[in-house]
């Protein structure tokens, strides 16, 4: 919703066509709440349209609307806790339209029965209810159903609905209060007064949730987490590993979840392959007892196939420019197979929609989190190619671009996951002398100082481009040097670590610490004198 209420339609007008003055207070809250202009009963269908086309964004639409839905064990463990009073509630609450709100509390019971809210299911609940007619039968459903394209805009629906939920609310609360004071009944000014704010501090409770918490419960966590951390035998790791030894320990253990970590670098420095190198690594990398890591990859550069090819090269250590100049050896083919076969097992799930606005992804990236592979990794190729999507052009890039990075944060926020985005630079690195060597700062960045702000982790990745230099046989044997520059660390320290990048296999490694003179300590030195 925009940021004032604009008049619904079908509003009443006066003779003159202009809109009826409401200076008058309706008789009662009863009535306000039945008046069609403090609703959307479109953005009411398209929500419960999302659900039906769509039954896994229930979990979406309940927490955004304000209702917790207990799973099927939790409901038998409780049996005395009135949940369908709670969806009545909630329903009625969030939906003006009598017809919407029973399709939506059917759709809570539904779920928290431990089944999916989809069509069948929703219809077979409202029959037992003996609501089904009321909505319009199976026919008003299917209606519904297909009322949509995508379930992309959700969230925003979702967010539009609270906004018209609240304000009928604080109506109610408004007209209550002035009742109150037309008619006492006995009570005193102080009494009047409190009673007031208790209306409107209802209203507050009902939609805005505390996410305070004190300090000793906090520490509580953190001490807990510390001591599990540290116990050898739980196994826990402190954040995902990048494959990068050297970059997991700058890091404080990896990639950790709700941080958003930028990585950045001009083109054709190999930022996509990088970043496919650690995708690749996590979704195959076996942890003993538990299920392998999910990796979402969004590539709104390259099409789906160009990165499953890149990927299938760079596990079978094959030269994808070998295969398309069909230079390949023939009798090397195995080496395909068992790469294929080892990638063919990985959770790894590839999204090549170009253009993506924040809310495709966030749409995107919640499904994948409700599956039961789970999501662990978000990663998204590359970050100036989204779009914001709420936010118009006449704002300006910047603006777009600065909308786009606080979304990324609030995307890792909420699923709870790392969220590596992939960043290009601004020339000003291209513009210093020596432009070839130049180290990239955070102030190179492109179009907006916000992804520096938001960003809790910033790495980029650097290396002398020379062509020729990396066409020639020395850098296909020991690949090129490259330095990953952890510029900020929010939580951990900055430094540099250096690595190799074969550009013919499109694969960046850890460099081996081969130990010298200088690394044997100096007793040692002693000893082995004759």
């Amino acid at each position: 919703m925009p940021d004032s209420f604009e008049r619904a339609p079908g509003s009443e007008t006066d003779g003159s066509g202009k809109t009826a003055s409401r200076n008058t207070a309706p008789a009662s809250a009863e009535s306000i709440a039945q008046t069609a202009e403090y609703a959307a009963p479109e953005m009411e269908r398209s929500v419960l349209a999302c659900v039906l086309a769509d039954p896994d964004c229930i979990n979406t639409v309940s927490m955004l609307l304000g209702v917790h839905v207990p799973s099927k064990e939790a409901a038998q463990a409780a049996p005395g806790k009135n949940a369908g009073g709670t969806f009545e509630r909630n329903a009625r609450i969030m939906f003006r339209d009598p017809k919407h709100a029973a399709i939506y509390q059917s759709m809570l019971e539904v779920y928290a029965s431990g089944r999916k809210p989809d069509l069948l299911s929703v219809e077979d609940s409202l029959r037992r209810a003996g609501r089904l007619e009321m909505v319009g039968g199976a026919d008003a459903l299917l209606d519904i159903q297909t009322s949509i394209g995508s379930v992309a805009n959700v969230e925003s629906w979702c967010g539009v609905l609270r906004q018209w939920a609240m304000l009928r609310e604080m109506i109610k609360a408004c007209s209550n209060s002035l009742q109150m004071c037309r008619e006492p009944e006995g009570r005193d000014i102080h009494q009047l007064l409190d009673g007031i704010e208790q209306n409107f501090f209802a209203v507050r409770s009902d939609f805005v949730r505390s996410e305070i918490k004190d300090i000793g419960t906090l520490v509580f966590e953190a001490f807990q987490y510390f001591a599990e951390l540290l116990d050898p035998d739980k196994k826990i790791e402190p954040g995902i590993s990048t494959g990068f030894p050297d970059l997991d320990r700058l890091l404080g253990g990896g990639l950790k979840k709700q941080e958003m970590v930028v990585l950045a670098a001009r083109p054709s420095i190999g930022k996509t392959a990088l970043a496919l190198n650690i995708a690749r690594f996590v979704a195959m990398k076996s942890v003993p007892g538990k299920r392998r890591r999910s990796v979402a990859f969004f590539s709104l550069e390259m099409s789906a196939e160009q990165v499953a090819q890149r990927l299938l090269c760079t596990e079978s250590k094959v030269s994808l420019s070998s295969l398309m100049d069909r230079s390949f050896n023939v009798e090397e083919t195995h080496k395909l197979s068992t790469g294929a076969a080892a990638l063919s097992g990985a959770n790894l799930f590839i999204d090549p929609t170009g253009g993506l606005s924040i809310f495709e992804l966030r749409a995107k990236a919640r499904k994948l989190k409700e599956s039961p592979e789970g999501l662990d990794l978000v990663i998204i190729d590359y970050l100036q190619l989204m779009r914001a999507g709420d936010v118009s052009s006449r704002d300006g890039r910047q603006v777009e671009v600065s909308a786009i990075s606080g979304g990324i944060k609030k995307l890792a926020k909420d699923l709870d996951v790392p969220v590596l985005v992939l960043s290009q630079l601004n020339r000003e690195v291209e513009k210093t002398p020596n432009n070839k060597t130049a180290r990239p700062r955070l102030s190179n960045l492109r179009e907006s100082g916000s992804i520096e702000q938001d960003a809790d982790v910033v790495i980029f990745l650097h290396r002398d481009r020379d062509e020729a230099k990396e066409s020639n046989r020395e850098a296909a044997r020991n690949g090129v040097e490259s330095l990953l520059l952890v510029e900020k660390n929010r939580n951990g320290k900055t430094g540099e670590v250096k690595v190799n990048f074969f550009p013919s296999l499109m694969e960046f490694r850890s460099i081996t610490h081969k130990y010298g003179e200088q690394d044997i300590p100096a007793g040692m030195k002693q000893n082995n004198e004759p």
